[in-house]
């Protein structure tokens, strides 16, 4: 019986494991804050809930394909080291702009580059779809996460509505709230679909890889993950409200409610599924499902197997130096020295504010906790005619390490408040350094409730409405003048019974108009 010829397996020796073992542990110190970061947001969000799982689908899927790796001579690559370093910068970015979904974005970024500097792009290829859907494990920006809400929240009510009118039921639409008469549904943030698109999107990139179809067919079936989702869940509201109209309120809370999203869930992937059945029957050579779609098998290593240690190269070498700079840059940023301008505090701040007198708040120690500011002014204003605003300026020393102005579009919906409107606007006569004063104009509703907000950045003698501008100057400012300061500032009205949306404005540019030139001593240029 003839013998099974020698193939030659190559190993890494006990040297290379060391230089790995050492770069994970300096990958991981890096990028630490982004980690714990990236996790806090997986326990807090119900819509990140499936990424604990995303880590281990990937290690599974790269097992599956042992037996193609170890028959597969490893090319060290100089492209993958590259990519460390350009993983490192952006990394550098995030942390002095204090955006940490660009650290997260990063750190997959690094972890990825570091398998195809190891790999080499023939090895590489083996295991580039397990390891690209690891960038499903970073959540979105908040800002962008809320307005992606806010959108969805307006077209999941609008849809709804379509479906309460399918039944012949009377409905009536204004903004976010479906009116049935007796009862009033919110479409609040819970009911966006987040938390169906998020984990559809990731399972329909995991069925596009498995499908083996040709390539526009996997993208067709990644991409119509988004309108399924979206349509599913506005079909569910729709059901809700019928079931509301007939058999009360009761219909749309507790578990009956949370049961209605599980079935919403699992018919988006029988629809996914059908959605691939009928795919795999276009085309010359028509197929079923079960032929070309599925996990495969994992085989057993060849026989014969002669192993090697594969030699340490000057790309190993380049690896941990490429991680360490990571490191090193990570410690930069933590322990960078700020400058800090001369400045008074906000407990000197005046309540008596031309015609305006306020009456001073306070705000709970868990908001503080989680703004990590440095000082701040939050209280009532009125006027001799009632009319009251909400004054509000969080002043940050350093925005670095986590700590940085929230965006009130990213912390207005945690309320319960659908922002139905955004805009910037001058307020005329208003001037900043020389220039017209420009705001963010917010519309924003909760039931019955009207509110007018405007806000904008003070930070290091800009005036700002543009979040990413804001964040690009924290990077700039942070490197050039040492410097990563300022503040937000945000007026609030409520818009009463019998008062238009421009009473609201009037009332708002009346209040910047003597609160503006003040802040010059509280946020320095």
């Amino acid at each position: 019986m003839p013998k099974s010829p020698n193939i030659i397996s190559w190993r890494y020796s006990a040297l290379v494991w060391a230089m790995l073992a050492i770069t994970t542990l300096l990958l991981v110190y890096g990028f630490w804050n982004g980690i714990t970061d990236m996790l806090g947001r997986w326990a807090s969000k119900e819509e990140y809930g499936y990424a604990y799982f995303l880590p281990f689908i990937t290690a599974y899927l790269i097992w599956q394909r042992r037996d193609r790796l170890v028959i597969t001579n490893f090319k060290p690559s100089w492209l993958g080291v590259g990519s460390i370093l350009i993983a490192g910068f952006l990394f550098f970015m995030g942390e002095i702009a204090t955006t940490s979904t660009l650290v997260q974005y990063a750190f997959v970024l690094s972890v990825i580059s570091m398998v195809y500097a190891l790999l080499g792009w023939q090895a590489f290829k083996i295991v580039a779809g397990p390891l690209f859907l690891l960038f499903f494990i970073v959540p979105l920006p908040p800002f962008i996460y809320n307005n992606l809400s806010g959108k969805l929240q307006l077209i999941s009510s609008e849809l709804g509505v379509i479906v309460i009118r399918w039944f012949g039921i009377s409905v009536y639409l204004e903004g976010n709230v479906i009116d049935l008469g007796d009862y009033k549904l919110q479409v609040v943030e819970a009911c966006n679909g987040l938390r169906y698109l998020f984990p559809l999107v990731s399972l329909a990139f995991l069925s596009a890889y498995l499908y083996r179809v040709e390539f526009w067919k996997r993208a067709v079936v990644f991409l119509s993950s988004i309108p399924i989702t979206v349509l599913m869940n506005s079909f569910r509201i729709g059901v809700i409200g019928v079931l509301v109209n007939k058999w009360g309120q009761e219909q749309a809370d507790g578990f009956l409610h949370y049961f209605e999203g599980w079935v919403v869930f699992m018919s988006c992937l029988v629809i996914l599924l059908i959605e691939m059945t009928l795919l795999a029957k276009i085309g010359s050579q028509e197929r079923k499902l079960k032929d070309v779609f599925g996990l495969e098998v994992p085989k057993p290593l060849p026989e014969g197997l002669t192993y090697r240690a594969r030699p340490v190269t000057s790309v190993h070498y380049a690896i941990v130096v490429s991680v360490l700079i990571i490191a090193v840059s990570s410690l930069y940023v933590t322990q960078q020295q700020q400058i800090s301008p001369q400045r008074q505090d906000f407990s000197s701040f005046p309540l008596k504010i031309g015609h305006w007198q306020g009456d001073e708040d306070m705000l709970e120690e868990k908001y503080l906790k989680s703004l990590k500011l440095d000082d701040y002014i939050i209280g009532d204003y009125s006027n001799s005619l009632g009319s009251l605003v909400n004054f509000y300026t969080a002043y940050y020393a350093s925005q670095q390490a986590g700590s940085a102005a929230h965006s009130p579009r990213s912390c207005i919906p945690g309320g319960g408040w659908q922002i139905d409107e955004v805009k910037e606007i001058y307020l005329p006569g208003l001037y900043v350094k020389g220039e017209p004063l420009k705001v963010n104009r917010l519309v924003i509703m909760r039931g019955e409730s009207k509110k007018l907000v405007y806000y904008w950045f003070q930070q290091r003698g800009r005036v700002m409405t543009n979040e990413w501008l804001v964040k690009w100057y924290l990077f700039k400012d942070g490197l050039t003048k040492y410097r990563t300061d300022g503040a937000l500032v945000r007026l609030t009205t409520n818009i009463n019974n019998g008062e238009e949306w421009e009473d609201g404005d009037r009332r708002l540019a009346d209040f910047a108009g003597e609160v503006v030139p003040l802040l010059d001593d509280y946020v320095p240029n």
